[in-house]
C-alpha cells in the first residue's frame, strides 16, 4: 500500500514520521445511479485518527451529495463520479480544519465537544486548543455523532492511586522480611558471643599464653572471625558503664543524652501543654516551633491539643508563614504535611483540608484569596484531594453565610474545570 505524508505542507519531507495511505476510489453504477466509492477510507480516516463516518461526510457537504458510510461493511459511498484528485483535495482541506493542530501543524490531536456545544482540537504534541469554525457544516454532523472519548483523568487517577498502594504494600513486606532477618541474625550473634564467654573462664585465670598456647591459638583464628561482637548502645547499658569507670560524683557530673531535638521539642511541647503554658499561646506559633525544629508531620498533629478541624487550619497556616505570594508552589514543596491530614480510608478528613484553605484565605489575606484555584489546583494535582471533595466543598460554601466571599468567585473557575471533564490530565 502506498503511503504519503498527513498533510500537503510536508509532502517534501523524507523524514516525517506521521503518513496515510493514498486514497483509491472507483465509480460504480451509471445514469442517475452513478456513484463514487472510496475504497480504502476505513485506512484514511485510521492514519488521521477521525471515523471514517466524519471524512464521508465532509465529502457530501462540500460536493452537495449525498453521502453514506456502512458501519458494518466499511464501505463510503458519495453520490456522482467524482475523480481521485478532486476528493484528495477536498481531504487536505479536512485535514487543515480537523486533524493538524491550528499552533504547530501536529496531526496528533483529539476532537473535544466544550460545554457550550463547540468543536475544539487538542494536541497531544504542543497542548494548544484549537476553535473549529462552527459556521462549517460538518461541525453540525460532529455535535449529533461524538468521537468516542478515551479514559478520563478521573479513572486515571484511580490506577495512579492504586499503583501507589500496590508499591506501598510491597515495600512494607520487604521492611518486614528485612526485619525479621535481622533478628535472626542478632540471635545467632548472642548464642555465639555467651559461648564464647563460657569457654574463656573468668579475667584471673587469664595468664601469658605459652609458645605452644600460642600456636594453638593462632590456628583456632579462623573460629573467631566467625563470631560478631556487639556493644549494647542503649541509655541504660551507656549509664552503667560511666558509673563503672568513674566515682560516684563524677558520674553524676556526666551528662548522657540520647533523645534527638525533635523529640526534645515534642516532649517538651507536652509538658508545657500538661502545665497548662501552651494556652498561652496560639496553635500556630506550635506548628511553627515544630516546623522550625524540624519535627514530622504526624508528630506535630498528634501533638497539637485542638480539635482536629483546627489542628489542620493551625499547620496549614503555620506552612504558608511569611510566604507572600506563590502559594501554591510552596504547597507542593510541603506536600508530606498536608498528606498527613488526609487518612487513608476517610474520605471526610479531605474535607478538613479544603476548609483550612478557606480558613487561611478567610483571614484578610488578599494574595491567598487571588491563588485559591491555583492552591486547589495544585493539592488536586499531587493527588491530596479528590474532585468529588472540591466539588462538594464549593457546593456547601456557594449555599452557606459566606456564599458571597471571593473564595468561591476564584475558586469557580477550577470546579468549572472539574466538572467539565474535557480535557485529559497532565501525564498526557
Amino acid at each position: 500500500m502506498a503511503l504519503q505524508n498527513i498533510g500537503a505542507s510536508n509532502s517534501d519531507d523524507a523524514f516525517y514520521r506521521y503518513k496515510m495511505p493514498k486514497m483509491i476510489t472507483k465509480i460504480e453504477g451509471r445514469g442517475n445511479g452513478i456513484k463514487t466509492n472510496i475504497v480504502n477510507m476505513v485506512d484514511v480516516a485510521k492514519a488521521l485518527a477521525r471515523p471514517a463516518s466524519y471524512t464521508t461526510k465532509y465529502f457530501g457537504c462540500e460536493l452537495g451529495a449525498q453521502s453514506k458510510f456502512d458501519e458494518k461493511t466499511g464501505v463510503s459511498l458519495v453520490n456522482g463520479s467524482h475523480d481521485t484528485a478532486k476528493l484528495a483535495g477536498l481531504l487536505e482541506n479536512f485535514i487543515k480544519k480537523y486533524v493538524q493542530c491550528y499552533g504547530c501543524g501536529n496531526p496528533e490531536t483529539e476532537i473535544l465537544i466544550t460545554k457550550t456545544q463547540c468543536v475544539q482540537l487538542k494536541c497531544a504534541a504542543c497542548g494548544f486548543v484549537s476553535d473549529v469554525d462552527m459556521r462549517d457544516k460538518l461541525t453540525s454532523f460532529i455535535l449529533k455523532n461524538p468521537p468516542e472519548q478515551k479514559k478520563n483523568s478521573k479513572d486515571k487517577k484511580a490506577l495512579r492511586r492504586a499503583e501507589k498502594e500496590r508499591l506501598k504494600e510491597g515495600e512494607a513486606a520487604d521492611k518486614a522480611l528485612k526485619k525479621l532477618s535481622q533478628t535472626k541474625d542478632v540471635k545467632k550473634s548472642k548464642d555465639k558471643t555467651s559461648t564464647k564467654k563460657k569457654g574463656n573462664g573468668s579475667d584471673e585465670d587469664h595468664i601469658s599464653p605459652t609458645v605452644s598456647q600460642a600456636g594453638d591459638k593462632d590456628n583456632g583464628s579462623d573460629d573467631d572471625d566467625d563470631i560478631q561482637w556487639q556493644t549494647d548502645t542503649s541509655a541504660a547499658a551507656a549509664q552503667k558503664r560511666i558509673q563503672e569507670q568513674l566515682s560516684a560524683v563524677t558520674a553524676d557530673m556526666v551528662m548522657l543524652t540520647t533523645e534527638e531535638p525533635e523529640k526534645k521539642v515534642v516532649k517538651k511541647a507536652a509538658e508545657e501543654n500538661s502545665n497548662g503554658s501552651v494556652k498561652k499561646k496560639s496553635l500556630v506559633d506550635v506548628v511553627k516551633e515544630y516546623l522550625k525544629a524540624g519535627v514530622g508531620p504526624k508528630e506535630i498533629l498528634a501533638s497539637l491539643s485542638g480539635s482536629r478541624q483546627e489542628n489542620a487550619s493551625a499547620l496549614f497556616e503555620g506552612l504558608l508563614d511569611g510566604v507572600e505570594k506563590g502559594f501554591a508552589k510552596h504547597l507542593v514543596k510541603k506536600k508530606s504535611y498536608l498528606a498527613a491530614v488526609v487518612v487513608d480510608g476517610e474520605e471526610e478528613s479531605q474535607m478538613l483540608l479544603l476548609r483550612a484553605v478557606e480558613d487561611f484565605c478567610g483571614k484578610s489575606n488578599p494574595n491567598a484569596v487571588k491563588e485559591v484555584a491555583l492552591v486547589l489546583k495544585a493539592l488536586y494535582d499531587v493527588d491530596i484531594i479528590e474532585e468529588e471533595f472540591v466539588v462538594r466543598w464549593y457546593e456547601e460554601g456557594t449555599s452557606g453565610v459566606n456564599k458571597s466571599s471571593q473564595i468561591w468567585k476564584n475558586a469557580k473557575p477550577f470546579v468549572d474545570w472539574l466538572q467539565s471533564a474535557e480535557s485529559e490530565s497532565e501525564e498526557e
